[in-house]
């Protein structure tokens, strides 16, 4: 056996809402090949929308989540793997202190302070109990079993004071990436990490030394494709395109998911004082309209902008 771990974020390029992080931890057999454990997980699993009454739909979260669609497709897989793993859904603050477990400090965001959503927010007659209870025992067929899930969420406040720090968005992105998986890796143990890359970064083992102890790095390659790393029994694998390996696929939607439930807060805090004020999803462009519709009222509220509004 070997431990598995796979590492991506959400909501890397919004103005308004939190970066979510998530890192999945599994343990695999020796010989693991990404084509040939999707085969395996294929009767309950599907890697396309195209699914069955019996199946889940795994993939980039970009793929499985459309706006036009809603939260429903996304929600319905997170439900089931989650569930596989042995948590379920009740509502926003014990789903992101389960998976955050630092989360919940004052964040300066009052939707988050007094966080109140129910869990899931589409109601279904998804029979979601036996389709976990089919995944787990689809991945005990296929030799994996899932150890943990953790994520980093990191509000506008803190994602503030690390640019101002730090003066990179990139370099946010990879210190805390790598952060998240200091406290998960096990050094000791034959370890395969793949992580999508970083923007167009290419080199990563001086950052990885700074987690490292020491240890000494062993540069595989480094380009745009892929850059590999060797650090005792570990391989640290930055690439394009990293969804196309199962575990990382499922940080993936966790992280979507959480980015997008989190947003959901945002929108109703405000829609609750401006019941004619549009939703948003925190992107640039339309960031910058919900931003003037309620910066008079964040002021008459003290809050300040670097509480809420990312400046990168």
């Amino acid at each position: 056996m070997r431990t598995l771990i796979g590492i991506d974020e959400a909501g890397f390029g919004p103005n308004l809402g939190p970066l979510v992080i998530t890192a999945s931890v599994w343990e695999i057999d020796a010989d693991y090949r990404p084509d040939d454990l999707w085969k395996s997980l294929s009767p309950v699993i599907s890697q396309t929308g195209r699914i069955t009454a019996d199946q889940i739909h795994v993939a980039d979260s970009k793929q499985v989540h459309q706006s036009s669609k809603g939260i429903g497709p996304l929600e319905r897989s997170v439900r089931v793997l989650l569930e596989a793993s042995g948590h379920s859904l009740t509502d926003w603050s014990s789903f992101s202190r389960h998976l955050d477990p630092l989360w919940g400090k004052e964040t300066g965001e009052p939707w988050f302070d007094d966080a109140k959503l129910k869990l899931p927010i589409e109601s279904s007659d998804l029979n979601s109990q036996q389709l976990s209870d089919a995944v787990l025992n689809c991945w005990n067929q296929a030799g994996i079993k899932l150890r943990t899930i953790r994520s980093r969420i990191v509000p506008a406040r803190e994602f503030n004071r690390y640019i101002d720090e730090w003066d990179s968005k990139s370099l946010l992105l990879s210190r805390l990436s790598l952060q998240l998986l200091d406290g998960l890796w096990d050094r000791s143990e034959p370890t395969l990490i793949v992580c999508d890359k970083h923007g167009a970064r290419n080199r990563y083992d001086e950052l990885i030394d700074e987690i490292c102890d020491g240890d000494f790095i062993f540069r595989l390659e480094e380009g745009k494709a892929i850059s590999r790393y060797k650090v005792g029994e570990s391989e640290l694998r930055f690439r394009m395109k990293a969804e196309s390996h199962f575990p990382v696929a499922v940080s993936s939607m966790i992280a979507k998911y959480l980015r997008e439930t989190s947003m959901e807060l945002f929108n109703q805090y405000w829609t609750t004082r401006f019941p004619e004020l549009k939703p948003t999803k925190g992107y640039p462009q339309d960031a910058k309209r919900f931003r003037k519709e309620i910066e008079s009222e964040c002021q008459l509220l003290g809050l300040p902008e670097a509480d809420w509004w990312r400046c990168r």
